[in-house]
């Protein structure tokens, strides 16, 4: 567990409440625009006003939560400079340029044609509003690319190079940050995983209404895309987090080590531990059930590369502390006054293992004169604890399990035209509306903690990166944050409940409510 009561911690602390509190909103704004595409397309080629009637209702639904997503996303990027001071200096010009990029280009477009959305149906033409719908759902998916490339850049630190007289790093390729590997998978994982999310809502709310027999027709057809274009993003989460699994086996290994409580280097290939208990203190997992050969084709796509194990990466890492050290030297030597080219290449031959020298200031001032001990605790802080990522990864697969069970059902029955007489399916898709956002949630854990000790992946130590704040101001502004955050969390569940209700028999009176169920 993360101590709470450091400067260091209880800013992670709040960041996370806030950036958990944020991500509740951002994949149904994500997923659910693209579902007003579809509907509003449909809309337009058949001209049937039943299609209009659905764009409007879900896009209600929508508004009040990209609402609620505006208002909680923009503290976020505040608190780089008021909690992440030293992170803000010394990374600022390369993980500012894509949070810079998404506000002109993305936040923008998306915020000024959510209200044309809103108010130009009697002022744009049928094509025209289809346009702005469209922009809503692209501006939605820029907002998620820009942020996603940033933080793709904490875990893989490409096109940036370490400047020793500005002690900064600074932005050598901005080709390399935006095509890095682990921002592009990373995107296409978290927007399928937003469109899943926002396919379960429509499809549970279409099921309740189905179950009370009202709106029936309207629900029918809500159900069906949801149904369609839910199972398409199940399978795309499915394969994209195969894709995910690759990209931590080439860029992230720790993490991809301890998500699988791989504590030896076993011969190739690596055998997937299906259940188990991990134990920390003993470095092993008991009663582990494991599947042959499935990790080492997953993390290597091969049969003859191994999956290193969590002691032998200590080793690795051992071995690049001390090669810290001596940087942290050298470069010493550098600021001192020494810029002779034996001491500038004695720099450059270690610059790689800075950051893992930077690992000892949480032990001590004196990096080059670190003990043995301090070393030692330096190495264990490499590997952040296996329990809570081993669980996290392991619930979030079996909910994607489950989604995949209950598009498939669902579409299943709506082609054979039995879905009427599957109540155990609509009060399954009822009550796992909620379910989606426990799996997001569970996937940043997985993201964000399998990365620490880092703020920035083998450069930037987390404890490195804190501002200098008072304890008691931390605990007042935390209080703030998840007391205002959860009295918005409260008002849009209020809303959409209540709207929910009303159903979409309110934009018409009476005009879908008598509707029967044998329909289905």
């Amino acid at each position: 567990m993360i101590p709470i009561d450091d400067v260091v911690s209880l800013s992670r602390l709040q960041f996370a409440a806030t950036a958990m509190y944020h991500f509740l909103f951002v994949p149904l704004t994500l997923g659910l625009s693209w579902i007003l595409v579809i509907m509003e397309s449909v809309y337009v080629m058949t001209g049937r006003e039943i299609y209009r009637d659905m764009t409007k209702f879900w896009g209600k639904l929508f508004g009040i939560n990209f609402a609620m997503g505006v208002t909680t996303g923009i503290t976020l990027e505040f608190q780089f400079g008021t909690n992440w001071a030293y992170y803000s200096h010394y990374v600022g010009d390369i993980f500012g340029t894509p949070l810079a990029i998404e506000g002109m280009m993305a936040f923008f477009l998306e915020s000024t044609f959510v209200g044309l959305f809103f108010f130009g149906w009697s002022r744009l033409s049928k094509v025209q509003h289809l346009g702005v719908t469209f922009l809503v759902a692209l501006g939605s998916s820029l907002s998620a690319l820009w942020i996603l490339i940033a933080n793709g850049w904490m875990n893989n630190p490409v096109g940036a190079e370490f400047n020793f007289e500005t002690m900064r790093m600074e932005l050598v390729s901005m080709t390399d940050v935006i095509f890095n590997p682990v921002a592009q998978v990373k995107f296409v994982h978290t927007v399928a995983a937003g469109y899943v999310t926002a396919s379960m809502f429509v499809l549970g709310v279409s099921a309740f209404y189905l179950l009370k027999a009202r709106d029936v027709p309207f629900a029918l057809r809500s159900f069906a895309i949801a149904a369609g274009f839910g199972l398409a993003s199940t399978l795309s989460v499915i394969v994209l987090g195969d894709e995910s699994g690759y990209t931590a086996g080439e860029v992230n290994k720790v993490k991809l080590a301890a998500i699988e409580a791989e504590w030896e280097t076993e011969p190739a290939p690596a055998g997937i531990t299906l259940i188990g208990l991990p134990n920390d203190a003993e470095e092993r997992t008991d009663y582990a059930v494991k599947i042959p050969y499935v990790l080492g084709l997953i993390a290597t796509r091969s049969v003859d590369k191994q999956v290193t194990g969590i002691k032998d990466l200590k080793k690795l890492h051992e071995t690049r502390i001390r090669n810290g050290m001596l940087s942290y030297a050298a470069l010493t030597r550098l600021k001192s006054g020494d810029k002779s080219p034996e001491a500038r290449a004695e720099f450059l031959r270690l610059k790689d293992d800075l950051g893992y020298g930077l690992l000892l200031k949480k032990y001590t001032p004196r990096v080059i004169d670190a003990t043995e001990a301090q070393i030692r605790m330096a190495v264990n802080d490499t590997v952040p604890k296996v329990a809570p990522l081993f669980w996290s990864f392991r619930i979030m697969v079996g909910l994607g399990l489950l989604f995949l069970f209950i598009f498939s059902a669902s579409f299943y029955f709506l082609i054979r035209k039995r879905l009427a007489q599957q109540r155990w399916l609509l009060k399954l898709a009822v009550i796992s509306i909620p379910l989606p956002w426990v799996a997001a949630e569970l996937g940043w854990v997985v993201a964000e903690y399998g990365r620490q000790p880092w703020t920035i992946a083998g450069i930037l130590p987390t404890h490195l990166s804190a501002s200098t704040l008072q304890v008691s101001n931390l605990y007042f502004s935390l209080a703030g944050f998840i007391g205002f955050y959860t009295l918005l969390l409260v008002i849009e569940m209020g809303l959409m409940i209540k709207f929910t209700r009303l159903g979409p028999s309110a934009l018409h009176t009476g005009k879908y409510h008598w509707e029967k169920l044998e329909a289905a």
